[in-house]
């Protein structure tokens, strides 16, 4: 094994834990997860909530086992192109800027998530074992990443609008 097959592995376990950990996080209420997706802007509030909270379940297990792994950064991407339109865009570039925060971490885990899909699972993976590893590695995988932003853009475009401020209520 190379040391890129360690850089895979431990990319494609925190990326996994973290989309599991997001997951996990709207699955445990959703219809609290449903409230807010509504209060952002998306109809079929609870739908979004729903889709989301499987998806990035899903997706968080494919990445930690290795398996479709370009296939699950797509599902990354799409997720934080989706989180960056509707939300964090608005409030600039650092996470810090509170109500909205900035983009700067959905940009981070989009952008790891493109550099992972190039750089294939690694040995350690079930893309490996199957022989899927080198087949989607490098350019072919990063377009299958960044479709992510395709997929997104078709979610946006069909349940969001930009809600309304106060100020404009008024």
């Amino acid at each position: 094994m190379e040391t890129i097959d360690f850089v895979a592995l431990g990319l494609r376990l925190w990326l996994g834990a973290v989309m599991i950990m997001h997951g996990w996080n709207h699955a445990r209420s959703i219809d609290g997860t449903a409230r807010w997706f509504g209060s952002v802007g998306f109809s079929s509030a609870r739908l979004n909530a729903q889709m989301s909270a499987y998806a990035e379940l899903a997706i968080g297990l494919a990445l930690v086992l290795g398996f479709l792994t370009q296939f699950a950064t797509l599902g990354v991407v799409s997720i934080m192109f989706v989180a960056f339109w509707s939300i964090h865009r608005f409030a600039g570039f650092f996470v810090f800027n509170r109500p909205d925060e900035g983009y700067e971490y959905v940009v981070t885990v989009a952008v790891a998530a493109v550099a992972l899909a190039a750089i294939g699972a690694g040995e350690i993976s079930i893309d490996h074992l199957i022989g899927l590893a080198t087949d989607l590695d490098g350019p072919v995988g990063a377009a299958i990443a960044g479709a992510g932003i395709a997929a997104g853009s078709a979610q946006v475009a069909v349940f969001w609008r930009k809600p309304r401020s106060k100020e404009e209520e008024e």
